[in-house]
Order: structure tokens, then sequence, then C-alpha cells
């Protein structure tokens, strides 16, 4: 599958007038790049950093589409390096059979990583990715909606913690929890309520029923 993406300068806000200007010098006109991937990373938003009223830290949440809107095509995300600031757009040009989503929990900086807790709102059937295609991708593309066949789930601080694994037993549609060697069985609802950090997806085809149950 190809990302295809377009690069502008990044800065303060410009009126329409001098944005459309500086557009006309090739150092701010937009440029298309289309490249493989492994993966697609999801960025998650910031946590909060204070606690509420309530002296309690309330763990954020965010719904899947609301991060998957990176791949829009229009949403726009500033990128800094040492020498210049600009902005990509993303946008999907093909959907293979099995999608890996990287949700980005970690952030490293020059003393230590720092971990985001914040849960994602998903569904685990009935993905439909169609609206991250353009007009014209969409036309070859029978199949958009995927079902999740994989969630691995980091527990606990950075340097301490833990993994876990919610794997889809296609055969029978029932769900399991393993770490280690232990193997236990898991309702898909409690799925959703774990810091998920790597998830596989799979594109449902047409005959294909749903085994999943929920």
């Amino acid at each position: 599958a190809d990302v295809s993406t377009g690069n502008v300068p990044a800065g303060s806000p410009q009126p329409a007038e001098e944005k459309a200007q500086l557009l006309q010098n090739s150092e701010y006109q937009e440029r298309m790049v289309e490249s493989t991937f492994l993966y697609l990373t999801l960025d998650l938003p910031t946590a909060p950093l204070y606690k509420d009223e309530k002296e309690q830290l309330i763990i954020p949440q965010v719904p899947l589409f609301s991060i998957l809107a990176k791949f829009n095509g229009s949403t726009e995300k500033e990128y800094k390096t040492y020498k210049e600031n600009f902005l990509k757009r993303f946008q999907l040009t093909r959907l293979p059979p099995y999608l890996i989503f990287c949700i980005k929990r970690f952030t490293k900086n020059n003393f230590f990583v720092e971990k985001n807790p914040t849960i994602v709102n998903f569904p685990i059937t009935n993905v439909d990715l169609r609206e991250y295609l353009s007009e014209e991708v969409q036309a070859a593309h029978a199949h958009t909606t995927y079902d999740l066949i994989a969630n691995i789930v980091h527990d606990g601080k950075p340097s301490e913690g833990s993994y876990r694994i919610h794997v889809l037993h296609h055969g029978t549609g029932k769900w399991y929890e393993l770490q280690d060697l232990q193997v236990t069985d898991i309702l898909p609802q409690m799925i959703t309520l774990s810091e998920a950090y790597i998830q596989i997806w799979k594109r449902r085809e047409e005959d294909e029923t749903n085994q999943q149950g929920a």
C-alpha cells in the first residue's frame, strides 16, 4: 500500500493573498511523494499534565477515527527539523489485505521516554477506510472494510511495563489474551479498554461472514 504526501512549509498564519504569492516560489510549492509503508503510525493527542478539580488525573480517550483523520488527505501536520519547518498531508492510495496500526504512545527526548496513556476507542469490526481514499482510488477498491484480528497492549511505565496480546481465533470467533505462557478467554468489549499499542486488521472480503460476535 502507498501513502501520498504533500509538503508545504510551516509558519505563522498568512492572509490568503500573501499565501498565494508565496506558493508561486519554488521553495513554498507543494509536492507529492508516493511511498510504500509497512504500518500506519497513529498520533495520540497530548495527554493532560494537570489533575482535575477533584485531584484526579483522568485518563483521556480518543476515537480511532479521530486519529485516523491524519490520512484523509486534508489534515495537515507540522514537522520540524533543525533547518526548516514544513507541513505534510497524507492520503492512502492502496488498501492491502492486512493493515498494521502503530499507536504512538512513546516519546523519547534527551533525558527519558514518556508514555501517553490515552485510551483509543475503537470497534473491533466493520472499520471502513473508504473515506481515506481519493475518489479515483475508491473506484478500484471493492472492499475497504477491516476487522481487528490482533491487539498488542502495553501496561505500566515505559521502563517497567509489560505486554499482552489479544488474538482472534478465526475458526471459533473467540478472543484470547496471551501473556507469557498464560492464555485466557477475553470478552471483545474488554479489548477496547486497554492501552492498545499495535493492532493488526484484516480486510473483509465479500464472501466472508462476521464470526467475531461483536
